[in-house]
C-alpha cells in the first residue's frame, strides 16, 4: 500500500463536509481506504486526548484514490489543529508501516505550546455574543468583525475588546446573496448589482475580476472567494451585497459567510475535476451547493431548471426552492407552481415571475440589451436567476426592469464576457465576440449564439490552461468545432502550463480537432493570445464573425480589437 499527504488546510466556515471550522488533510490511498481511515480516527482521538481538545470531533470524505479527513476545531485553534492533523498521518502512516512514529515526548509539548499561543479567548467570546445577538460575525487573521455595512464595527485582531464592552444594539446586517455554478456566476453577480443599484441601494459584488460598491471599485483582481466577502461586507457604505462564490474557494476555506439571505446555483459542468478530492461532476454539484449552508428554512434557493444534475441534487434538498427555467412548460416550473412556490422562467419573450397561480410580466426581452434581442440565450437564464435574487429580496418589479435594462453586457458592465463589437469596411462588417468560455459547457452555450448569427466566415481563437484534464479539453473543442469555424486559432498559455510541457495543450487541442473533422489546413498555432488575435484581426473578411475567448491577457485582446475597429467600428454591447 502507498499513502501520501498531498493538501493540508483550515476550512473556516461551513463546507463541503460539514458547518464547523476545522483541519482537513487530503490523502492519496493507493489501495483499501477503510482500514487507513479507522488507523487515522483512532489516531486523532489519541493525539486530541493528549493535548487537550478530546471534545472536537472527525470526520472523513472518500473519492476516488482517497480521503479528506476532517478534525474539527475552535476558531483560535485552526493553526495548531492543522499541525496536529499532520502529526496524526504521520501516526498513521507508521501505523500501516510506511514511517517512523511520531516522538510524543517532542510532539505533545509542542502541539501544546501551539494550541496555547494560538488561543484567544476574547476572539471566542466576540463570536459568541454574536451569534446570541443574530449578527454576522466575519475574522481572520488581521481584522474581526460584527455587523455588516455601515453599521459594522472592525477591529485589529491583535487589539480586540471584551464582549460586555461591544454595544450590539448598534450593530446590523444587510441582505445578502449568494451566486455559484460552473457558468454565469459573474454576469448573474453583475446583473443582480445592477437591479439593486436601480432600486436605490448601494450594491455591492464581488467577482473574479474586482470588489465594488455602486461606482466604486474596491480593488481588481479574482476575489470570489472568502477574503473578497470579508472585504466588500465591511465597507461602510454598502446596503445590500451580492458575492460570486467559486469552487475554488468553496473547496479551499468554506463559505467566506455563514448566514445570507438567498443563494444561486446556476448550473454545474465539468470543469477543474481532480482537485480538492473532487473529480466527477456529481461532486462538483455537491461542492456548488455548500451555498445553502447559508440558509435558513425560510430563505430561498434558487435553481436551475434546465440543469439536470442541479435538479436531480435539488429534489433531494428540504430548502425553499425557486426554479428558473427558459421554458414556460418545464416540469418543474409547472410542479413548483402547482404546490404554490416560487419560479422565474421566460415566456412569450418576457421574464416571468410568479408564485402559485399568480404571474406577472416583469422585463421584456427586448429589453434586456446582454441578450442581444433574446439571441444570448444564457444572459436570459442568468437575468431569471437575477430576477430570482431580486423578487426574493422584495426590489420592485420596476427596479428589476430598470436594472436589466441599464446592464448592457459590453467591456465595462461583463469585461471579456459577451463583449460584441463591429467594424465596418468596404464590402460589409467585421463582427467580433470577446468572451470567458472555457469550459464545454460554456463552450456550447456560446456555439448556440453563433449558430443564431448569420456570418460568411466564423473564426475561432482560444487556449487553455494545463490543469483540465485531456477529457475536459477535448469537450472543449468538440464544442468549438460546433461553430464550424474558418479558422481555428490556438494560443498557447504561457505561465498556465500548470505541469504541462510548452505547447503540450495546443498540440493536444490540434489533436481533438482533427479528430471532431477540422481539416489540418483550417487549424494555426501562436505562441500567446496577442499574436493569434493580431492574426484573426489582420485577416479578417467582410461577413465574418470573430470569436475571442480571451482566458489570459484579455486587457492586450481588448485593446487591439479597439485599435482594429478605430473610428469605424463600434462597442456593439
Amino acid at each position: 500500500m502507498k499513502l501520501e499527504l498531498t493538501d493540508s488546510r483550515r476550512l473556516t466556515g461551513p463546507n463541503l463536509f460539514w458547518d464547523l471550522p476545522g483541519a482537513v488533510i487530503d490523502v492519496s490511498i493507493d489501495g483499501p481506504p477503510d482500514r487507513v481511515v479507522q488507523v487515522w480516527k483512532s489516531a486523532a482521538r489519541d493525539w486530541l486526548d493528549a493535548v487537550g481538545h478530546s471534545d472536537q470531533r472527525t470526520c472523513h470524505r472518500l473519492f476516488e484514490g482517497g480521503a479528506s479527513l476532517l478534525i474539527s476545531a475552535p476558531i483560535d485553534a485552526l493553526y495548531a489543529m492543522c499541525e496536529l492533523n499532520e502529526v496524526v498521518w504521520a501516526s498513521t502512516m507508521h501505523t500501516c508501516g510506511l514511517g517512523p512514529a511520531p516522538d510524543r515526548g517532542e510532539e505533545i509539548p509542542r502541539l501544546t505550546r501551539l494550541f496555547d499561543e494560538e488561543r484567544n479567548p476574547r476572539l471566542l467570546a466576540l463570536q459568541e455574543a454574536a451569534a446570541e445577538q443574530g449578527l454576522p460575525f466575519l475574522w481572520d487573521d488581521d481584522e474581526v468583525s460584527v455587523g455588516y455595512g455601515g453599521s459594522a464595527q472592525i477591529w485589529d485582531s491583535q487589539a480586540l475588546p471584551r464582549a460586555e464592552d461591544v454595544d450590539c444594539s448598534r450593530l446590523g446586517s444587510i441582505p445578502v446573496a449568494l451566486v455559484t455554478g460552473t457558468n454565469g456566476k459573474s454576469t448573474t453577480v453583475r446583473m443582480t448589482a445592477a437591479i439593486m443599484n436601480a432600486a436605490g441601494y448601494r450594491a455591492g459584488l464581488t467577482s473574479t475580476d474586482f470588489i465594488r460598491v455602486a461606482e466604486r471599485v474596491i480593488d481588481q483582481g479574482d476575489y470570489s472567494g472568502p477574503g473578497g466577502a470579508r472585504t466588500l461586507l465591511r465597507q461602510p457604505d454598502v446596503d445590500m451585497a451580492v458575492l460570486e462564490v467559486a469552487r475554488g474557494g468553496l473547496l479551499r476555506r468554506g463559505l467566506g459567510v455563514a448566514r445570507a439571505n438567498v443563494a444561486v446555483v446556476t448550473n454545474v459542468a465539468e470543469d477543474h475535476l481532480g482537485e480538492y478530492g473532487i473529480h466527477s461532476v456529481d461532486e462538483l454539484i455537491e461542492a456548488k451547493f455548500i451555498v445553502r449552508r447559508a440558509l435558513t428554512a425560510e430563505d430561498t434557493l434558487i435553481l436551475n431548471a434546465d440543469d439536470a444534475g442541479v435538479v436531480a441534487f435539488g429534489e433531494k434538498l428540504d430548502n425553499r426552492i425557486c426554479w428558473f427555467s427558459l421554458a414556460a412548460d418545464h416540469p418543474k416550473i409547472r410542479q413548483a407552481r402547482s404546490a404554490g412556490g416560487a419560479a422565474c422562467y421566460l415566456e412569450d419573450d418576457w421574464l416571468i415571475a410568479a408564485a402559485g397561480s399568480n404571474h406577472r410580466r416583469v422585463a421584456p426581452v427586448s429589453e434586456i440589451p446582454a441578450s442581444r434581442a433574446g439571441t444570448v440565450r444564457y444572459n436570459l437564464a442568468n437575468a431569471l436567476a437575477a430576477l430570482g435574487i431580486a423578487v426574493t429580496l422584495g426590489i420592485p418589479d420596476e427596479a428589476i426592469r430598470a436594472g436589466l435594462a441599464a446592464f448592457r453586457g459590453d467591456e465595462r458592465d461583463n469585461p471579456g464576457r459577451g463583449n460584441w463589437f463591429e467594424h465596418r469596411m468596404e464590402g460589409g462588417s467585421v463582427r467580433i465576440l470577446v468572451d470567458f468560455a472555457h469550459n464545454e459547457h460554456g463552450m456550447r452555450a456560446l456555439a448556440d449564439v453563433v449558430g443564431r448569427v448569420s456570418a460568411e466566415r466564423v473564426v475561432v481563437l482560444f487556449g487553455q490552461a494545463g490543469d483540465r484534464t485531456d477529457q475536459e479539453i477535448a469537450g472543449l473543442v468538440r464544442a468549438a468545432c460546433e461553430m464550424h469555424p474558418e479558422r481555428l486559432l490556438i494560443a498557447e498559455l504561457p505561465g498556465y502550463e500548470r505541469g504541462r510541457q510548452p505547447f503540450e495543450v495546443p498540440r493536444l487541442i490540434r489533436q481533438d480537432a482533427l479528430a471532431s473533422g477540422l481539416d489540418a489546413a483550417r487549424i494555426e498555432i501562436f505562441p500567446d493570445p496577442q499574436e493569434a488575435t493580431r492574426s484573426a484581426l489582420a485577416q479578417a473578411r467582410p461577413g465574418d464573425l470573430l470569436v475571442l475567448l480571451a482566458l489570459t491577457q484579455r486587457k492586450e485582446a481588448l485593446a487591439l480589437v479597439h485599435a482594429f475597429i478605430g473610428d469605424s467600428g463600434s462597442n456593439d454591447g
